[in-house]
């Protein structure tokens, strides 16, 4: 028996070791000797089977671990993450998923393997959506297109009690007792007042 963890990263910036860490603890906690890593630098839109991860999966013997850090680390496609799944599950290879707390041993989930599965991936879908969003913002950003809220006056809650706040703060009133007053925090408020008097 070997254990390989295989780690994907689809931007150079992304640090690979606090899942590196986690995947030793875990290694070390279930006994599972030593742990060789497979790491690679790619778009998960890229097929496994082009993948290091398929050249992986082709290796590995039956008996042998695969360790992930999640699910959505294997691919952006619902379909190839289950392909996967069903792979390790045909060739006897042990997979665990640490942030799903998912292996393909559990006799509970061997008798129903296809509904535990799918009741996966909702959780998972929603982490493949997060990621893409965050790739394509990185990507728009590295492309010098700027992100975020444009600069310039914008509409605010508080502009129809604009004159309100000017008076209470030339009373004196404190900061606090306004944003309370008009249910906003304090960082808002001081936007907005430096908005609005600059």
């Amino acid at each position: 028996m070997t254990t390989y963890a295989f780690l994907r990263v689809s931007t150079l910036e992304q640090d690979t070791e606090k899942n590196k860490i986690d995947i030793l603890q875990f290694a070390n906690r279930l006994k599972l000797g030593n742990v060789e890593f497979t790491e690679e630098h790619c778009s998960g839109k890229i097929n496994y089977k082009e993948r290091k991860l398929g050249v992986l999966l082709d290796s590995m013997k039956s008996d042998d671990v695969l360790i992930v850090p999640e699910l959505s680390r294997i691919a952006r496609s619902i379909t190839q993450i289950l392909e996967v799944i069903k792979i390790t599950k045909d060739k006897g290879i042990i997979l665990y998923s640490l942030k799903e707390n998912f292996n393909n041993t559990d006799d509970s989930i061997t008798a129903t393997v296809t509904s535990t599965i799918f009741a996966l991936v909702a959780q998972i879908e929603r982490e493949l959506i997060s990621l893409r969003t965050r790739e394509a913002l990185h990507a728009r950003k590295i492309a010098g297109v700027k992100l975020g809220r444009p600069k310039g006056k914008g509409k605010s809650k508080l502009d129809p009690y604009k004159e309100d706040i000017l008076k209470l703060l030339s009373l004196k009133v404190p900061k606090t007792m306004i944003a309370r007053q008009y249910s906003c925090s304090i960082g808002n408020l001081n936007n907005y007042i430096t908005r609005i008097t600059s």
